[in-house]
């Protein structure tokens, strides 16, 4: 058994949003084969609470935006360390950089076939944890040591 079409399309819109908000290490991983209740993962870390927070808000709404979906259970969202998005057919972990590197689900699922995500979620695989985002989780441009005058 492999991934759907609709699953693949999940994961697409997912990573892509994602990778928008600054997640980093992002990847999909083929779970369909040693799980029958959802087709895939999908995993991206963050480097903050508020950044997880951001990055599944970000993920939730370009879901319900591009594909008129809505998870089916979410769950984390007061601790902001891990939250977890279950659409049915995939199953999204935002997870802080330090429960990424304790719980090691990429070590877990290492031996499922790994599935495609756009160039820039791609790209997030050799982005730095502590990349720069404003309140909201968008890239800016990090303050020089000298301020706007010199």
């Amino acid at each position: 058994m492999t991934v759907t079409d609709r699953s693949q399309e999940l994961i697409t819109v997912a990573a892509q949003a994602a990778a928008d908000k600054l997640a980093h290490d992002i990847i999909a991983f083929d779970v369909s084969e040693v799980l029958s209740i959802t087709d895939a993962f999908v995993i991206a870390s963050a480097a903050n609470d508020r950044q997880v927070r951001a990055i599944a808000e970000e993920i939730e709404d370009q879901l319900r935006e591009k594909l008129d979906t809505k998870p089916v259970r979410r769950e984390g969202e007061r601790e902001g360390r891990w939250i977890l998005l279950d659409y049915l057919d995939i199953v999204v972990h935002v997870q802080h950089s330090e429960e990424r590197s304790f719980y090691s689900l990429d070590r877990l699922w290492k031996d499922c076939p790994e599935l495609p995500i756009p160039e820039d979620a791609m790209a997030t695989r050799n982005r730095p944890e502590n990349a720069v985002t404003d309140a909201a989780g968008n890239a800016v441009a990090p303050a020089d040591d000298f301020g706007a005058d010199h």
